[in-house]
């Protein structure tokens, strides 16, 4: 059943999957009013992706999010991987994030689940998903978004908005009215299978287990739940051909024999091709494009739903700023590259590393067979690849050096980078600088003493203030004493001043037409 829809909207939503729901979520919370569609009947039925990252558990706790999900989760704290039927690599996640992130671990949580919180929480706001209603297209007319929408029974109706987002997937609508935005890449060669399974064996031990062999690849991850696991590998090369008619019996069982997974029960199985594609713009005067309507890639290091929701939060305090007159609309200018470059390294990366573990060619069997056994264990073993690793996986290392909005250098942090996680104590309680990030708006911090004159601007600016006595971890977060970081309300750095000059964050502001609170 349809849900009435939201008197007045501003910004009209395509797609209720993650992408689309957390940009509801964010920008209701910003007080702006949304109306989001979707022409499924019903929400996803089957756990298609599954890894919830550090840096989206961070975002989710700027909105409060965050507990829910890590309890309806499972924490899976190491990998493994396993080479020619032989174990060659064990890393632990706890000791590859710890002291990088709130959460350093890897959080498994089915997308179906993940969705149905979200509209439950989207729900508690005052929203709801109009099931069954489709986009039939949409033009701009005087600075006004007219969104034709076709409901189940036929009726059509126009929807006037200020800003219409496509989260609508890899047949995106949205992007396919988009003048001059193709949706370049192509499609890898091998054919792949997803199953749900219950399962026994001693790899079913709730850790993630990752398989190479001449042909073959295999992952398992562990799902909530005793003896439930996903399975994604590769079909029989001959069953290929039968793409549409595939079930288990088709599956390669020579990995799933070797690491010992003697599998009782499969509860879901489908097949499916992996795409990789960018699309060329992001935007186009006032319709936006996020989460897979704007990218696809293969699911090497589970990057795909988070690198979406990535894209949510930073349209969606951008859109709340200009739609309250808190900023020019040139703010916007923003979202397409600072998401863009990071798409398109995304895809460049996982496709280098998916074609290494499913290309059949003699070298790339070489390297898969022979020098991965070697390198790995010792790659592992390194502190400082250990802690890249995980920055890169968890998306803790994205940033926006390169974007308008970022100026400046403190310590080692950049206008543009995540702010550095530490641990600190408010009035003796154990607490830590992500703590203030729950305000929805732009904030100072200084690190050791606030300089008269920055407390004045912050006061006068209405700009929220944190000091935080210094302590030394600080300094090996990069952090420099003194200075005063201007945080965005993603909690990326925008200004990262180390004289910790007022007259920096003012500058700043004014040049860029900012203010931070009404």
């Amino acid at each position: 059943m349809n849900a009435v829809s939201i008197r007045d909207p501003e910004v009209l939503i395509i797609g209720a999957g993650p992408t689309g729901l957390v940009l509801a979520l964010w920008l209701t919370r910003l007080g702006v009013r949304v109306r989001i569609i979707d022409k499924t009947a019903e929400p996803g039925t089957t756990s298609r992706a599954l890894a919830v990252q550090a840096r989206t558990l961070e975002l989710y706790g700027q909105m409060g999010l965050a507990d829910a999900v890590i309890d309806r989760g499972r924490k899976t704290m190491a990998v493994n991987l396993w080479v020619a039927g032989k174990k060659t690599a064990h890393a632990v996640f706890g000791e590859m994030g710890a002291g990088l992130s709130p959460f350093p671990f890897a959080l498994i949580f089915p997308q179906d689940e993940h969705e149905r919180l979200l509209i439950d929480r989207l729900t508690e706001q005052g929203v709801q998903v109009e099931r069954q209603t489709e986009l039939q297209g949409f033009e701009e007319a005087s600075g006004r978004v007219l969104a034709r929408l076709k409901r189940l029974d036929g009726a059509l109706e126009t929807c006037e908005v200020s800003y219409i987002a496509g989260c609508d997937g890899a047949h995106s609508t949205v992007r396919t009215a988009l003048v001059g935005t193709g949706f370049p890449g192509g499609v890898y060669a091998h054919l792949f299978y997803v199953a749900d399974v219950e399962a026994s064996g001693a790899t079913m031990n709730g850790e993630l287990h990752v398989a190479l062999d001449r042909t073959d690849f295999l992952a398992m991850f562990p799902l909530r739940g005793k003896g439930r696991a996903r399975l994604i590998g590769t079909v029989r090369k001959e069953a290929e051909q039968q793409h549409e008619n595939l079930s288990w019996n088709d599956v390669s069982k020579h990995v799933i024999e070797w690491i010992r997974i003697d599998v009782e029960r499969v509860n879901w199985f489908s097949t499916y091709r992996v795409h990789h594609r960018v699309a060329d713009h992001f935007r186009e005067g006032r319709a936006f494009l996020l989460g897979d309507a704007a990218h696809i890639h293969s699911p090497v290091g589970g990057q795909g739903m988070n690198t979406g929701i990535g894209d949510a939060v930073n349209l969606a305090w951008k859109l709340a700023a200009v739609l309250r007159g808190r900023a020019d609309a040139s703010l916007l200018d923003s979202y397409e590259p600072e998401r863009i470059a990071f798409a398109r390294r995304l895809v460049a990366t996982t496709d280098q590393a998916f074609r290494g573990v499913t290309s059949s060619g003699a070298l790339a069997r070489l390297i898969r067979l022979h020098l991965v056994p070697l390198l790995i264990p010792l790659f592992f073993t390194l502190k400082t690849m250990r802690r890249f690793l995980f920055r890169t996986v968890s998306q803790t290392a994205v940033n926006y050096r390169g974007s308008s909005l970022s100026e400046g250098r403190a310590g080692t942090v950049y206008g543009g980078d995540r702010l550095p996680w530490v641990k600190t104590k408010v009035n003796g309680v154990e607490s830590d600088n992500f703590a203030p990030l729950s305000s929805p708006d732009w904030q100072a911090h200084v690190y050791g003493d606030a300089a008269p004159e920055i407390r004045a601007v912050c006061e006068e600016r209405k700009l929220p203030l944190h000091v935080f006595p210094w302590e030394p971890e600080m300094s090996r977060a990069g952090l420099r004493p003194n200075a005063v970081y201007l945080l965005r309300p993603d909690g990326y750095v925008a200004l990262a001043d180390p004289a910790g000059s007022a007259t920096a964050v003012t500058s700043y502001l004014d040049a860029r037409k900012l203010t931070p609170a009404s």
